[in-house]
Order: C-alpha cells, then sequence, then structure tokens
C-alpha cells in the first residue's frame, strides 16, 4: 500500500491568525492592537497574513476574507492585492502530491508491460504487447486486433477479427525482435517459441536489468519535480521551510517504496529467465 503524505504538513494556523501575523497602531502611533478590538481602518506597519483581499487606500488597508499564509503588501497607493488563502495553497499541494503518485503508478505499470514483452521459457499472450500492426494505413497494437491464446506451454495462436489482416499480422512478427517465425494457414497464425540458450537468457537478463533501472531513474526524476515544486511554493511564502522538510520526507518515503517494487518484479523476472 502506497505511503500516504504526512498529515502534520497540514498547512491550518493553530490559533486566531489575525491575532498571531498582524501587526497594528492606534491613530496615536500606540503600541499593537488586538485583533478583537482592532478598528476597521488602520495604518500598516507590518502585513504578513490577514485576508483574501487587502485594499490599499493612501497606506489605509480594509481586510474581509478568509485567513491566508504570509505574503507582503507592495508599497504602493490605492488598488487591491489579492493574495492565496490556505484553502487554495492546500489544493495546490494535493494537486503536486496526486500527481507524483499518479506518474509513480504508470511507471511501475510501463516496467512491467516491458518486462512482459520479453519471453521465458513458457508461452505468454503478453509477450506480444509491443507488436503494432499496419492495420488499413494505420498502426495499432495486435492484440486490439485479434485473439491471442496459448494452447500449450511452447507456442501462441493467434486469431484475426478480420482475417484479411493476416498478412499484415505475419509482417509485423517477423519484423519484430521476438525471434519467432509465425505459421499462417489461411485461419490463424501460430507461433512455436524456441528453446531458450543459457546465452540467450544472460542476454535477456541484462535487457531486463536496463529497464529496471530506466524505472528507477524515471522515479527519480518524479522525485526532483515534485521537490521543485514544493521549494516554488515556498519561495511563494506558500509552505514554509518547516513544511517542504516534511513534504521532503515524505516523498521520500514514497520513492523509497516503489523502488522496492520495482527490484521485486525485476528479480522475479530474471528468477524466470534464468530457470532452466
Amino acid at each position: 500500500m502506497a505511503t500516504s503524505f504526512s498529515p502534520a504538513t497540514t498547512l491550518k494556523p493553530k490559533q486566531n491568525p489575525l491575532q498571531i501575523i498582524l501587526s497594528f497602531r492606534d491613530s496615536s502611533g500606540g503600541g499593537p492592537v488586538c485583533a478583537k478590538c482592532r478598528p476597521k481602518r488602520v495604518s500598516i506597519v507590518t502585513w504578513s497574513s490577514a485576508a483574501s483581499y487587502v485594499r490599499l487606500q493612501d497606506g489605509i488597508a480594509k481586510f474581509s476574507g478568509k485567513p491566508i499564509l504570509t505574503k507582503h503588501v507592495s508599497k504602493r497607493r490605492g488598488g487591491t492585492v489579492r493574495a492565496a488563502t490556505i484553502e487554495e495553497i492546500e489544493a495546490e499541494k494535493s494537486s503536486i502530491e496526486k500527481d507524483v503518485k499518479e506518474r509513480m503508478e504508470k511507471t511501475i505499470e510501463t516496467v512491467r508491460t516491458n518486462f512482459n514483452s520479453i519471453r521465458t521459457g513458457r508461452s505468454n499472450p503478453s509477450m506480444l504487447d509491443k507488436i503494432e500492426v499496419e492495420y488499413y494505413g494505420t498502426p495499432v497494437t495486435l492484440k486490439s486486433i485479434a485473439q491471442i491464446s496459448t494452447p500449450d506451454a511452447s507456442s501462441l495462436m493467434i486469431q484475426p477479427y478480420d482475417k484479411s489482416s493476416l498478412k499484415a499480422i505475419e509482417k509485423a512478427i517477423v519484423s519484430s525482435d521476438l525471434g519467432m517465425t509465425p505459421n499462417n494457414d489461411g485461419d490463424v497464425i501460430r507461433l512455436s517459441l524456441p528453446q531458450l540458450t543459457s546465452d540467450r537468457r544472460k542476454e535477456l537478463s541484462k535487457v531486463v536489468a536496463k529497464q529496471a533501472e530506466e524505472g528507477k531513474v524515471a522515479l527519480r526524476n518524479i522525485r526532483r519535480d515534485a521537490l521543485k515544486a514544493y521549494e516554488k511554493l515556498e519561495k511563494e511564502k506558500k509552505l514554509s521551510e518547516d513544511n517542504v522538510k516534511d513534504l521532503s520526507s515524505d516523498l521520500q518515503k514514497l520513492i523509497d517504496e516503489y523502488m522496492k517494487k520495482i527490484e521485486t518484479i525485476f528479480k522475479q523476472k530474471e528468477k524466470e529467465l534464468l530457470k532452466v
């Protein structure tokens, strides 16, 4: 089960945000005014977080809307400054996490598909997953235009839904790197799997190892993209440094989990290949 991101990283203020992050001075220039008794119009001394919208009028601010994370107001006269709410920031963070998990799942699926296309000592319809056939001028996957079955442990049978595609299917198999000669009897195509030599098994084992490493590289690239996205939110003052550290830690745990998945299916495929 995939590791979920730590709930400790939820960006919710522990107190009234206005009491934490706003500093006001009264009209006479005295000390800070508490959030409860603050005037509706105040002179800005500092503004880190207060509302969805802040309207500036001659150095005076009016506040409205939901609390947000730290953001600074530019020193200009008049106008309205729009800042992100906590809900919007949470949505951005959740979107990054969702994208990471979806891309990792696709990476695992790609590795599995690549492994299945490499034949072992036993016949398997998935060995033909990567075969593309030119069908009425359009390249399509073999399994989309034919039924593939395994009559026994050392053969495959291909029965096209449209018999006129037999020659195109035969041509695609001959042009592939399967190393099998198709037998076309006019109704179906039969493939006999030649016995794998020891040298051929070792060669295929190297191919599988390379594909496993490519999967791991893809996972590292996903981690890199996620970290860049978190760093961007930190620069925009939407995430704190501690938030980014927590998210990075959770991300690493997730990456480690998917790395183990790739290693597991690699070992399984390698064992199949080297089994005599």
